[in-house]
Order: structure tokens, then sequence, then C-alpha cells
């Protein structure tokens, strides 16, 4: 796939299967036929057209319209053609979500999914995400995301589960897992698990999502923690890479880079959350973020506070992990290596990585290029593994 092509699919697979979803009513068919118009684009297209996304969801439909006319019953056919043939003028549907994108992660949210297969489902679908980067983020075998994605597929085409708008009432209960994709994407946006360090177009997507969910639930205090959470990670973004690309540390980055108007907004709604004292973790994540990007210098004591307080809602080894760095610049590396040596994180390259600079701090050189190596060899992403090889090679 050429360069350019690759971009758009990026940036628009997820925005096009929601809409030919809502056209079609039917997920897998959708997914079908947009995975068709870009192979189309990919014999066609010299250059990109002005409206790529346009052009993929108007080719996509055209596909879906062909394969319903020589697959369907003629009962079938007359039902998707008044989908299909809908006039641009006939009114939306009326209901509390308006954002197709959104609507898609709440139907694939469904409750009658289990919560991996409602993430993993959605990922894949507005994410663009695939099994290999959904496997990163669950730390389980891609296998096993591979079976939960074809599952909850059968599952909504069986049980015929309906794309359709959520009603207030159905909201709150279909929360928790529209968050975890929302927070998900953004990950992999903010870090991505192949090729370059950042993908901002996920970062931007799952932002604006972000906004759409804090507009349609004001008063959910962890939909306004997980906005703050993305605004004050997107703040730092730009300074998280280097001019040839390479991974900037928290410690090293110019701070004259950050956004101070997401820093604002997100400071902001920290502060409100606060105020309405119903603590989540969303909202301590964010309020781990506004103290690092509160002042010229992060306090760590306070730091290391809050990832006592998220322990106790998300009692996980990742967050056992992110809460050793705290201890070692309060309490110093012994203390902090003493709690990463009892974490188990498979897979995962940051518990090497974090256990590596402990052991450098501590003066334990050989120590720490083995786990350096080890770091290296999980590392997925270009400039996380080439941070890692330069860290190794310093020792030597």
């Amino acid at each position: 796939m050429p360069t350019d092509l690759a971009s758009v699919y990026r940036a628009e697979y997820g925005r096009c299967v929601a809409t030919l979803t809502r056209l079609l009513g039917d997920i897998s068919l959708a997914e079908e036929a947009v995975q068709d118009a870009f192979t189309i684009a990919v014999q066609k297209w010299a250059e990109l057209p002005p409206n790529p996304g346009a052009w993929i969801v108007t080719t996509a439909r055209n596909r879906a319209i062909d394969r319903i006319r020589r697959e369907s019953t003629r009962e079938a056919r007359h039902v998707q053609a008044l989908l299909l043939h809908r006039g641009d003028d006939e009114p939306e549907e009326v209901g509390p979500v308006r954002d197709d994108q959104l609507r898609l992660i709440f139907t694939c949210c469904h409750p009658s999914l289990s919560p991996l297969a409602q993430t993993a489902l959605t990922l894949r679908l507005l994410g663009g995400l695939e099994v290999p980067q959904i496997a990163r983020a669950y730390l389980v075998p891609e296998a096993t995301i591979s079976q939960r994605i074809v599952r909850a597929k059968k599952k909504i085409r069986d049980a015929r589960i309906p794309y359709r708008v959520p009603t207030e009432a159905e909201l709150p209960a279909r929360l928790p897992p529209v968050l975890t994709v929302l927070y998900l994407i953004f990950n992999e946006g903010y870090t991505a698990s192949r090729g370059e360090l950042v993908r901002a177009d996920l970062c931007r997507e799952a932002l604006r999502l972000a906004r759409e969910l804090a507009s349609l639930m004001p008063d959910e205090p962890e939909v306004l923690g997980l906005l703050a959470l993305l605004l004050l990670s997107e703040a730092r973004r730009p300074a998280r890479v280097g001019p040839s690309g390479e991974l900037v540390t928290l410690a090293e980055q110019d701070r004259s880079l950050w956004d101070r108007a997401m820093i604002a907004e997100g400071h902001a709604i920290v502060r409100e959350c606060l105020r309405r004292n119903r603590p989540g973790p969303y909202q301590i994540q964010a309020a781990i973020n506004a103290v690092h990007t509160d002042g010229p210098t992060t306090d760590w004591r306070q730091v290391l506070a809050l990832y006592d307080q998220l322990l106790q809602f998300t009692p996980t080894p990742i967050v056992a992990l992110n809460r050793a760095v705290a201890v070692a610049e309060v309490h110093g590396p012994e203390a902090a290596l003493a709690v990463v040596e009892e974490l188990e994180l498979p897979g995962y390259h940051l518990l090497p990585a974090t256990k590596a600079e402990l052991l450098v701090r501590l003066g334990r050189v050989d120590a720490a290029r083995a786990a350096y190596a080890e770091a290296v060899a999980l590392a997925g992403n270009d400039a996380e593994r080439a941070f890692l090889q330069k860290r190794l090679a310093e020792l030597s």
C-alpha cells in the first residue's frame, strides 16, 4: 500500500466503517465493503482524490449494493435498498448519540458481549488497529484476540444485535468499556506498537470522541477524568519526539513545546472533578498528569500519593510498575527495585526497561545490561527500541 494511501487508511478506516454501518445496519458487511474499497483504491489512485474518505465511503457503498443484489433474498434486498438509497434530506435517528463513530463504540460495547470482546472489536473497527496491536494493549496472545473478534461478530449477527442509538437509561451501563476503548485508542496513538513512536491521528480522534462523550454525559466524573487525562497527555506529545524521531523522556522534554491551552483546560477539569469528590481511576490518572504539568519540575511525593490511591481502584501490575517509578524518586532505587522484582508482566518491555534503569542507579551494570537486552528484544516500537539500544550501548 503506498505511503499516502496507508495514511488515509489509518486516518479514515474507522470513520468509514462507522458511516457504512449506519447505512447498512451490518458491521461485518460494512467492514468488508470498506476493505474492498481500499483494495480498489490501491489499483485506481494515481494520486489522492480531494476527499479520500468520501471516495472510500461511496465506493464501499456501491460495492455493498452489488453484493446485496447478488447474494440476498428479495426481502433482504428490499430492506437493504431502503437503507442504502435513503435520501440525504431524511431526518437522522433521534437519540443522545449523534456521532457515527461514538454510536458504533456504544453498539460494540453491548452488554451481551464479554468485556474483552467489546473492546477488542471496537479497537479493530474504530481504531483500525490490527490484532497484534490489540494483543499488545491487553498483554495476551494474538490468537486470543483473533478468536474474540470473530466470536463477537458472530454474536452480533446471530443475536441480531442492532446498530442503534442506546437510550439515556442504557448509556451508564455501557460506559466502562467505552472509556476503556477511547483510552486504548489514545494509548496506541501516543506510543504506537509498531513503526514510528507516535500516531497523531489516533490521538486526535480519541480526544475528539472524548469531547463528544463529555458533551453527552457531562455529569459523569470518569468521563471528565478521561477527557482531562487525554488533554494533559496530548499537550506533551510534541515534546516526546526529537528532531530525528527519537524518544524524549519526560525529564528531558522541552516544556516550552507543551500546549499550554490544553494544559489549562485539563487542569480546570481536574479541579472540577476534585470538587465533585467522586474519585475514579481516570480522574486519578488525570491528577497525576496534572502534577507532571504543574510547574518546571514534578512533585514526586504527590505523584506517589496519587499512585497509592490509584492502586486501590486498579490493582494491576502495570499500575504497580508505574508507581515504582515514583517510589524510586521518593524513596530511592533500591526500594523501587524490590517492588519491580515482585511483578510479572510477560512480554511487556517496560518491566525490564524500568528494572534496568533502577539497576544502573544502583551501580549493578552487568544486571542492567541483561535487563536492557531483554527490553530491546520485547520492544515493538522502533523509537523505543532505539532508545533502549542506546541505553544499552552506553553501558558498554
